[in-house]
């Protein structure tokens, strides 16, 4: 009785320290990791809560699995050593015991996937797209495009380090960020131009892979505003530590505002006639070094 209650104990506090790895996103700094960081970055979109919650499910059943398992090998080692039973058994089968350890994990494996396949078919389940951005991968920085807008077009170039604004982390700003209006179906068109790049925003639960020759779709629904950061997720030469995503997040007021202004500031011009097309290329030139 003893034994069963301290196994008890020891299952609770696995599981509460499980539980509390996968809180900490909450302590996190919104749409960037922070030092010392546990868990996920705090979910912003239905399809990364519904990540979050899928993690924190699988975490919880593993961690029992695996004591489960722990205490039966610490069992078996104690009570069938050569000490304690000094006359092996010769038992070859038992049916019993080999239908549980057939059905279990039948059964565990259908609990996992109700709630992988219910955020499978979320993930794939496009709404109607409020806002269409396509996001071309180069080797390295990021191109955009707005095609309902036009030819708004621009790139996005990592921020050097005598560059930055306050408040601005190193290593995952850019010099322009994607502004997408919040509580909107945002519809991504990712692709690359050169080798297979990744867009991923951790904050949004989105991942995808940019691949030359392809055009892969995925979508969110930011449901708070700020600015939310992510990194190119594969490996694609010698400067891919180097090729952030910044996506800010804005009211529709804000965006409209920015929409009129950036179809201004970004407009289609002959090569050597606009000044900012010039400064990006010189940019893009020593970045691309």
């Amino acid at each position: 009785m003893a034994n069963g209650f301290s196994g008890a104990r020891i299952f609770a506090a696995f599981s509460a320290l499980a539980l509390f790895l996968s809180a900490t996103p909450a302590l996190a700094q919104l749409g960037q990791p922070r030092n010392w960081q546990l868990g996920f970055q705090e979910a912003v979109t239905p399809i990364a809560r519904q990540i979050g919650e899928f993690h924190n499910f699988l975490l919880i059943l593993i961690t029992a699995v695996a004591l489960f398992v722990l205490g039966l090998l610490i069992y078996v080692a104690l009570r069938f050593n050569d000490r304690a039973n000094p006359k092996p058994s010769k038992t070859t089968h038992h049916t019993l015991l080999e239908v549980a350890w057939t059905i279990i994990p039948i059964l565990i494996l259908a609990a996992i996937s109700v709630p992988s396949f219910r955020l499978l078919f979320a993930q794939y389940d496009f709404p109607k797209a409020d806002v269409t951005v396509k996001a071309i991968g180069n080797q390295w920085y990021w191109t955009y495009e707005y095609p309902d807008n036009g030819d708004l077009t621009f790139d996005a170039v990592i921020l050097e380090d005598d560059e930055l604004k306050p408040g601005q982390p190193r290593l995952l700003a850019t010099d322009n960020d994607v502004v997408v209006p919040v509580n909107k179906n945002i519809h991504m068109l990712i692709t690359a131009s050169d080798v297979i790049h990744n867009w991923t925003i951790p904050a949004f639960g989105v991942k995808v892979d940019a691949v030359p020759g392809r055009i892969i779709r995925t979508w969110f629904r930011a449901e708070k505003t700020g600015v939310f950061y992510g990194q190119c997720s594969e490996l694609c030469g010698q400067k891919h530590a180097f090729m952030p995503i910044a996506v800010r997040v804005v009211t529709d007021a804000e965006y409209a505002s920015w929409l009129e202004k950036a179809k201004k500031e970004f407009a289609s011009a002959p090569s050597g006639e606009d000044e900012m097309a010039s400064e990006n290329s010189s940019r893009l030139a020593e970045l691309t070094r």
